[in-house]
């Protein structure tokens, strides 16, 4: 479908003049003049409760978001999504990571072939892989079993199974540890090897194409680290490969049966529920990570049966391109108040910037607008005691997510308690502040007034969820995933492809020959000169 500039629409020029309309207006005026804010902008889908109404927004803006969705085809462009059409164009591919996700016994036909059949087939030998490792009867070399699971990939292949495996650490229910290796500074290995015994050591090799610079470079110092301990035969029993390249699988020393594969409808930072997700079954085991994946599916089905008015994640994917487009904001802030969901943010950097960090349209024209919100965050109530301030009292308009679960993640109910009123509390000081007049009425000394005032008026969407089960994990990725393609079908950009992060990497390999050549340096601009240079000169004095 043809791309429509978003600016070049009725809604668009109409959210213009409600911006407008709503400048100077405050949180507190919106919500004293409307007795029924709360209840209107307070949703629920597949399971999690929204809260949108501390949002610098009002219905009128809702309205006219929603039509905006509209008249850009976002309808049209999920349902061609779940179809299977290429609504990849720069690379000409499918876009199907919600087929990862959909029942067994369901049937999706994409050129005559069933893409869910091939999915199942993956995902019952992952199970049965699994499941000998979890058992015991898959054993290391020596006859030992395994104890530990070194997941080597790096961005989606590591991002997800790591955030993965903190966020369900309560439901593994075997001897198993995990740990996740991605930059190929060798000490990130060493960090995960230390205290290891390679015979009992499993390593999780996740590279598509089995031939990613960072991954590969780690799996075969770890391949080094096993056989010089096991001999050159225990590669078969303590690697295995999720990736599409047999030829090099097997080069390796993989068993073709230790290999899981994937497909190219799948990108990396929307796959931890395919093969990626190897490392989160051998942990929680396969009927827990089938949960999760019916938590996706739950998500995907709401996305693609709600009407937009009520549609979770097309609304959150609607308040980002509100405040990019015509508050100014530039920076998304994603606390979640659980420990266990540490490396969320994390996760949904990539998940966020990979997709929509673009500068030009699915056709390749330039944009009229911005796109790609900076996404960030930290557990609460950790920022509480660090960036909180610049949330509270700075100068710079940031919205942010607030996630919380009502039933606690531990034994200890109190802690609870505690965590759970200060997310409550962050949401209404951020939204309603605190004026001069009732600083000065707490007994405050005049002169630190200006100090202990909060304008308020800093915005925050409330989510909550009963509990971090793994059908919850499954539900809230998918919330995020959806609101990423919501705003990419706005802007009209290709959410799916991800060029930036190809030239990096194609200079480094040629920098990287450099860096221990005698050759003189050519091709480069002064200033990389001058640091391969200033390389090259260390280097010499390394012992």
């Amino acid at each position: 479908m043809a791309v429509v500039d978003p600016t070049t629409t009725t809604a668009w020029a109409e959210l213009g003049d409600e911006a407008k309309r709503l400048q100077g207006t405050t949180l507190r005026e919106l919500f004293a003049g409307d007795a029924g804010r709360t209840a209107s902008m307070t949703l629920e889908g597949a399971g999690i409760w929204a809260d949108l109404s501390k949002n610098l927004l009002d219905a009128t803006v809702l309205d006219h978001l929603v039509a905006l969705a509209r008249e850009v085809g976002l309808e049209e462009r999920r349902d061609a999504m779940f179809a299977g059409e290429r609504i990849n164009p720069s690379e000409d591919r499918r876009v199907l990571h919600t087929a990862l996700r959909l029942p067994k016994g369901s049937s999706l036909m994409v050129d005559g072939h069933d893409v869910a059949a091939d999915v199942h087939s993956v995902l019952d030998a992952m199970g049965a892989f699994c499941e000998e490792v979890r058992s015991g009867s898959w054993v290391g070399a020596t006859g030992k079993r395994i104890t530990h699971v070194v997941n080597i990939g790096i961005g989606g292949s590591f991002l997800g199974p790591q955030m993965a495996a903190l966020a369900l650490r309560r439901f593994v229910d075997v001897d198993l540890e995990a740990r996740f290796v991605a930059n190929v500074d060798g000490a990130d290995l060493e960090i995960a090897l230390d205290g290891l015994d390679p015979a009992t050591t499993l390593f999780v090799i996740s590279s598509k194409t089995f031939t990613t610079l960072e991954t590969m470079t780690n799996a075969h110092l770890a391949a080094a680290w096993t056989t010089a301990a096991l001999g050159e035969d225990a590669i078969a029993r303590h690697f295995v490969a999720v990736s599409t390249n047999a030829d090099a699988v097997a080069a390796f020393g993989i068993a073709p049966t230790s290999m899981f594969g994937f497909w190219d409808f799948v990108g990396g930072r929307y796959s931890m529920d395919s093969a990626i997700g190897l490392s989160t079954m051998l942990l929680v085991g396969p009927e827990h990570f089938a949960e999760m994946l019916a938590g996706f599916h739950d998500m995907d089905v709401h996305f693609t049966t709600t009407p937009l008015e009520e549609n979770l994640p097309v609304l959150l994917g609607l308040l980002r391109v509100w405040y990019s487009g015509f508050l100014g904001a530039q920076t998304l802030g994603v606390m979640p108040y659980a420990a266990d969901l540490a490396r969320f943010p994390a996760y949904l950097q990539q998940l966020e910037m990979e997709s929509n960090g673009k500068g030009v349209d699915r056709e390749g024209g330039p944009l009229s607008v911005d796109t790609g919100l900076v996404v960030w965050g930290e557990p609460g109530t950790d920022g509480q005691h660090s960036f909180y301030q610049l949330l509270h009292q700075g100068t710079r308009l940031i919205p942010i997510d607030l996630i919380g679960f009502l039933e606690p993640l531990s034994d200890h109910h109190d802690s609870h308690d505690l965590l759970m009123a200060n997310l409550i509390a962050q949401a209404e000081a951020l939204a309603f502040g605190r004026t001069a007049h009732e600083v000065a009425e707490a007994g405050v000394p005049p002169a630190q007034i200006p100090f202990r005032t909060f304008t308020g008026n800093r915005p925050s969407t409330m989510l909550l969820l009963e509990s971090l089960t793994p059908r919850a994990l499954g539900r809230l990725v998918a919330l995020y995933e959806h609101e990423v393609f919501t705003q990419g079908a706005v802007w009209g950009i290709d959410s799916f492809d991800q060029w930036g992060v190809e030239l990096g990497k194609a200079l480094a390999l040629t920098v990287a020959g450099e860096l221990t050549s005698d050759a003189p340096i050519e091709g480069h601009d002064a200033s990389t000169t001058a640091v391969i240079e200033r390389y090259r000169q260390a280097r010499s004095t390394w012992a």
